[in-house]
């Protein structure tokens, strides 16, 4: 078991999954603002660069793990040009967020929607070109089952792109951004989200999360082939490629 997935969001009574999803449906309205705001917008370049790194490969068909308001399903959408983006989340409330702007930009003959356990997707083996995920995979319950479950879906071949947020390793960076993460980001996300634990728990998993080297073998238990990871912004956030 990986140190994150002991992290719950509200209590320890109840099965993480459904802790996760009920965090996510309560903070959905404000998600978008909060997640701009709290990394002074460089998100939208974390995002840019992990579609750009499956661009070579054309993916036509695409799954956007964890798709929340679907900022990455519609950057997928528009750079990549893909026959279909299948946007999956457990949280409805963020799904309902990210219809409305997919609508808003034209995309739904591209972008679609379905509520889904990561854990144990219903889709069938090989069904994917590509995987993406942003900021989601720190969420899992089970890691090993959920990276399992993302190259079983991935065609041979098939890569996953993946950006997650890390803690920096070097001075500092590092001291800075636990300074940061574990007093601005709290109280900035209380104030807007109006919710008191949900940006402490993302915090906490940020801290507890497996990065860069450590994850290299975690992609490899779970059946890729490949995997090569680039630390982004000094290490903020971190973009992996794992393929299939």
């Amino acid at each position: 078991m990986y140190r994150q997935e002991e992290i719950k969001p509200y209590d320890t009574s109840r099965e993480k999954g459904k802790q996760v999803e009920d965090m996510f449906n309560a903070i959905a309205s404000s998600y978008d603002k909060l997640n701009h705001r709290l990394s002074w917008n460089v998100d939208r370049g974390w995002r840019n660069r992990a579609v750009k790194q499956i661009a070579p490969f054309h993916p036509r068909k695409i799954l956007d793990i964890a798709t929340g308001t679907g900022d990455f399903a519609m950057l997928a959408a528009k750079r990549l040009k893909p026959q279909s983006v299948t946007g999956v989340d457990i949280s409805e409330g963020m799904m309902e967020v990210g219809k409305r702007k997919v609508e808003q930009a034209r995309l739904g003959h591209i972008i679609s929607f379905a509520k889904e356990d990561c854990m144990s997707l219903t889709f069938e083996d090989n069904s994917f070109d590509a995987v993406t995920a942003a900021f989601a995979i720190r969420n899992f319950a089970d890691l090993d089952l959920g990276l399992r479950e993302i190259c079983r879906v991935l065609r041979p071949g098939g890569q996953a792109s993946i950006i997650e947020l890390t803690t920096p390793v070097h001075f500092p960076m590092r001291q800075l951004f636990n300074a940061y993460s574990h007093t601005v980001l709290p109280f900035y996300g209380r104030m807007i989200s109006k919710d008191n634990r949900a940006y402490q728990y993302l915090t906490d998993t940020i801290a507890a999360f497996p990065q860069g080297e450590e994850m290299m073998a975690v992609f490899k238990k779970a059946g890729f082939s490949s995997a090569r990871f680039k630390r982004l912004t000094f290490g903020i956030c971190t973009m992996y490629l794992a393929i299939k």
